[in-house]
């Protein structure tokens, strides 16, 4: 069994049409409420990207698949809530996460936004993700991960990375990651599984 990486993405950009109001996202959004387009919204610039194919849908399912199997068996009380939408007009935003998850019962928003990045460009991610308060984002960009976790009180919140994730703690993100980029999804969902019960 090898570990080859997966091929390396096509980026694409998004359109950005900047300058609108939240009254006017809200409306473009109504007009564009169709399968096959993703929006966003940041400080009156509005984000569209064409929804993602499959190399993006595959690592996001192996992401997924893998995390909730650690999650599990880590015995996390967790909540899949895939790619919800989060928005608020106080603050400007909306965005939803590829993967998202309440990592304890009660949470009204999730402890982990991950974002598998096939694209170029666009809004800040982080930003978005900061107004928003989720404490933890993580990164899929060109077979590497990179873990962001939020810091700061009130105002002076700030996304610094780490080495390892504070809201899942314990899992080995070397592992997540060779297991992440292998080709062959069971083979990888093996490799970890096997090792999670060393």
């Amino acid at each position: 069994m090898t570990a080859a990486a997966t091929a390396p993405p096509i980026k694409e950009s998004p359109l950005l049409f900047e300058g609108l109001t939240w009254r006017e996202f809200k409306a473009v959004e109504q007009l564009l409420d169709r399968p096959g387009y993703r929006l966003s919204f940041l400080d009156g610039i509005l984000e569209i990207k064409l929804m993602p194919g499959e190399p993006h849908e595959t690592v996001k399912k192996r992401i997924a698949g893998l995390l909730e199997l650690y999650l599990l068996m880590a015995g996390f009380d967790f909540t899949p809530t895939g790619s919800m939408t989060l928005e608020s007009e106080t603050v400007q935003v909306k965005r939803e996460a590829d993967e998202s998850y309440k990592l304890a019962p009660g949470r009204r928003l999730p402890d982990l936004a991950i974002e598998i990045v096939f694209s170029s460009g666009g809004i800040d991610k982080l930003e978005a993700y900061k107004r928003l308060k989720i404490p933890e984002v993580w990164f899929w960009e060109d077979g590497l991960l990179e873990v962001y976790h939020l810091r700061g009180e009130g105002d002076a919140l700030h996304y610094e990375k780490v080495s390892s994730s504070e809201e899942v703690k314990g899992i080995d993100l070397d592992l997540l990651l060779r297991c992440i980029n292998m080709v062959n999804h069971v083979d990888a969902v093996k490799t970890f599984q096997q090792a999670l019960q060393k």
